[in-house]
């Protein structure tokens, strides 16, 4: 491994990019509200990225995007770079059926097992799934097998998180200690001295399991919650446990009511808090707990690009969310062959842009943060 400098992922896809609610950093590009009801879309409804309606949607802003700078260029086909099998490989295969576009993925989860490349055949449209990102360096060749033209016409989308950015299975998990933290900040400033820090750790690991994910609908602000209203004493973990096994309690929302139907027995300050998240639960917004994706966004800037630029590659990636090189050099590559390059990230928007005071104070979004990028060689 190897420590290349600083760079951002603005370097890579300039402002190109859409955070979860889907609204372009580029200002030049449409708004959901304009794009929605030109692809069909409800009013008030933001897809999420393995839904169907997420691809009207990108595939809009892709041709509205090379539009931009390539007027008389259709885009005729589809590269896509992620990291999971699942989310990511639906999101191409939406993308390429809904912009009716040939294309291939490149899926890639580094992995302590003898390098190895897997080629997936799914209609007109190829999964290549990689257990090293130094795999990500035979792009070109991938698509001289496929037949697949890079030029003008090619659309390429890059995942953000856990494939630009923290790549899965070398640096992803300082995305999740950043999460960690920011419940961890957010739900100790709100309790103050009767936060119980070793209680909370064993909530949220217990809690943050897929066996539990009927209960949390796996959304960070709502197991945020959940830790927060366990802090105050209002239910402890065991017999939130107990509830759970034998059926009394089956979703959130039928917590976040309970609590609401006791909420005299909460300080006036929680109060204030738990109907503010409240309000956006039943508004259907599913990033509820603003003060926590605040510190989430702060959480993750804090770990880009803090340590030294002769830091060598081993304690970058112990230390610092790091830009994945070999990304970098596939959109270097792809930019050069004249190639559509955009980003898209699931993180919600408010922990990732900064908020009015930080912004003013220079705080950057999270893909114009400069951060170092590490790779192989």
């Amino acid at each position: 491994m190897q420590n290349y400098g600083r760079c951002s992922i603005h370097d890579l896809v300039g402002d190109l990019i859409v955070y979860r609610r889907l609204e372009p950093a580029d200002p030049r590009l449409p708004g959901l509200d304009v794009v929605a009801p030109a692809v069909g879309l409800p009013p008030g409804v933001v897809p999420r990225k393995s839904e169907p309606d997420y691809a009207e949607v990108i595939v809009h802003l892709l041709r509205a995007a090379r539009a931009l700078d390539a007027p008389g260029a259709a885009l005729a086909r589809l590269i896509f770079i992620g990291d999971t099998r699942l989310n990511d490989g639906t999101a191409f295969a939406n993308l390429a059926q809904v912009g009716g576009w040939p294309g291939l993925a490149v899926i890639v989860a580094e992995r302590d097992e003898p390098p190895h490349v897997e080629r997936v055949c799914e209609d007109d449209r190829t999964l290549y799934l990689a257990n090293r990102w130094a795999l990500l360096g035979e792009l070109a060749g991938f698509c001289r097998a496929e037949g697949l033209a890079v030029d003008e016409r090619t659309a390429v989308v890059i995942d953000l998180d856990k494939t630009a950015l923290g790549a899965r299975g070398r640096n992803d998990r300082l995305i999740d200690q950043a999460r960690v933290e920011a419940v961890r900040r957010t739900v100790g400033g709100l309790l103050g001295d009767e936060f119980d820090e070793p209680a909370f750790r064993a909530a949220y690991d217990r809690l943050n399991q897929p066996a539990f994910h009927p209960f949390t609908a796996d959304n960070q602000d709502y197991l945020a919650y959940i830790c927060l209203i366990l802090g105050t004493g209002l239910l402890d973990l065991p017999r939130l446990l107990a509830r759970l096994t034998a059926g009394e309690l089956t979703s959130f929302g039928q917590f976040i009511d309970e609590v609401d139907g006791r909420l005299t027995a909460l300080s006036p300050a929680l109060q204030v808090i738990h109907r503010q998240i409240y309000d956006h639960v039943r508004a259907g917004d599913p990033t509820p707990f603003k003060d926590f994706r605040r510190h989430e966004y702060r959480a993750t800037v804090e770990r880009m690009g803090a340590l030294p630029d002769d830091a060598p590659a081993a304690e970058l990636l112990a230390g610092e969310i790091t830009l994945t090189q070999e990304v970098r050099a596939a959109a270097d590559w792809l930019r050069g062959e004249g190639a559509l390059l955009f980003a898209l990230s699931d993180k919600p928007d408010e922990a990732s842009q900064p908020p009015a005071e930080l912004a003013a104070a220079g705080w950057q979004p999270i893909h114009r943060t400069t951060t170092h990028a590490v790779g192989g060689q």
